[in-house]
């Protein structure tokens, strides 16, 4: 099948399901366009995000939409690809004739769908992009709670909450796919390592969609460290995990930087495991009665669609925070020109469920510290462990 005839097929499906969560309402719609990866490697991870733009658009219109009119989410599969992400953002704006559109998932995809944006001066919001210096396009917003220099903030934050371990830490061994964002906050996990004086025990990296790491398994069981950092999205944490499994290992500690969430809890080796995050689902965060009301509709609306665990952490919350943000753009303007809205957003501090957005940094990213957590599987859930004032109710840091 042609690509031609591929973006019909698509275009047709989803925005016919998306479609009819505007029935019911008066006006002409206002069109919001994007991509997921609904499927591909990314898919399990973009499940998460899928649900919670569904839910949002669905309590919108219950709102009354945006201006008084209706809001329907124009949503194609972009396959885990950043070639077809771009061919599908050009059919959204010319063919579709979305109002507005937000990002995809995944840094590849981001900067494909940036490119197009920039062409047709259309704002763009995004949730999980990981190489900030390559955001230059000024109607670009970043809504991941990240700050500009992440390749410094999150290893330093991360290797902050090991500081207390039983066991002192020397020697880490770092291995890394070669996506853009994973391989770039590798990096600077090197960098930090030598800022703190600890031994790289081993480092090697591998091509995105890698699914046999039985080599690197047993590269870093010979290397013997103390802590792994995995460099990982989606599955592949989980396919060295197992892995290392297989022939009898278990890192001390390890983290992985961005794993599809129900794979690592439900995974009977994934306890343990830390990762970053905005976002989980324990008090201070369900505290907040916006997030309270997104986690009572997700669990629902999760278990109707058979995920392996309807919980909201950080890949649908930053979906949902995105949308919070584009309403709260449009609330604020009355106006749909992308131009106006980018403007507001530059000046604007916006309430979210992962916390208060700013864009007051370099390339519209956070200016000094962000959002970011560390939590760990504990009992089958994750948990924030670190910032202590942040961290779950009694919880803590698990060493074996």
């Amino acid at each position: 099948m042609g690509l031609s005839r591929r973006l019909a097929v698509l275009s047709c499906g989803f925005s016919l399901l998306t479609g009819l969560q505007a029935w019911g309402q008066t006006g002409t719609p206002i069109r919001i366009g994007s991509t997921l990866a609904l499927t591909g490697p990314f898919s399990a991870t973009t499940a998460m995000q899928k649900l919670a733009g569904e839910i949002f658009v669905e309590q919108l219109n219950k709102r009354g939409g945006l201006l008084g009119r209706p809001v329907e989410w124009v949503l194609k599969d972009d396959q885990s690809k950043p070639e077809l992400t771009r061919a599908l953002y050009e059919k959204l704006i010319t063919d579709d004739k979305v109002d507005l559109v937000i990002g995809p998932y995944g840094t590849g995809a981001i900067l494909s769908a940036m490119g197009v944006a920039q062409r047709f001066n259309k704002i763009i919001l995004h949730n999980t992009f990981g190489l900030p210096a390559q955001a230059k396009y000024d109607l670009q917003f970043s809504v991941s709670g990240g700050a500009y220099e992440i390749e410094k903030v999150w290893p330093k934050l991360v290797f902050d909450s090991l500081a207390n371990t039983p066991k002192k830490i020397k020697k880490v061994a770092i291995v890394t796919s070669k996506f853009p964002s994973a391989f770039f906050v590798s990096q600077g996990a090197r960098e930090e390592l030598k800022r703190r004086g600890l031994e790289e025990s081993i480092y090697l990296d591998w091509e995105f969609g890698n699914r046999d790491f039985a080599s690197i398994a047993a590269r870093v069981k010979d290397s013997n460290p103390d802590f792994l950092w995995i460099g990982g999205l989606g599955a592949e944490g989980n396919f060295l995990i197992d892995a290392m499994k297989k022939i009898d290992y278990t890192p001390p500690l390890s983290f992985v930087t961005f794993p599809a969430p129900s794979l690592m809890t439900k995974s009977p080796n994934g306890e343990g495991v830390l990762a970053l995050t905005v976002f989980e689902e324990h008090p201070p965060f369900s505290t907040n009665p916006v997030a309270a009301s997104f986690m009572t509709a997700f669990h629902e609306k999760g278990k109707a669609q058979n995920l392996a665990d309807p919980s909201v952490d950080l890949m649908a919350s930053v979906a949902y925070a995105t949308w919070q943000t584009l309403e709260a753009a449009v609330n604020a303007t009355k106006s749909l020109d992308d131009k106006t809205l980018a403007t507001w957003i530059k000046k604007a501090q916006v309430d979210t469920i992962i916390g208060k957005m700013r864009w007051d940094g370099t390339n519209n990213f956070m200016n000094g510290d962000d959002l970011y957590k560390i939590k760990q599987v504990q009992g089958g859930k994750w948990v924030v462990i670190w910032p202590k004032e942040f961290a779950a109710p009694g919880a803590k840091l698990v060493t074996p």
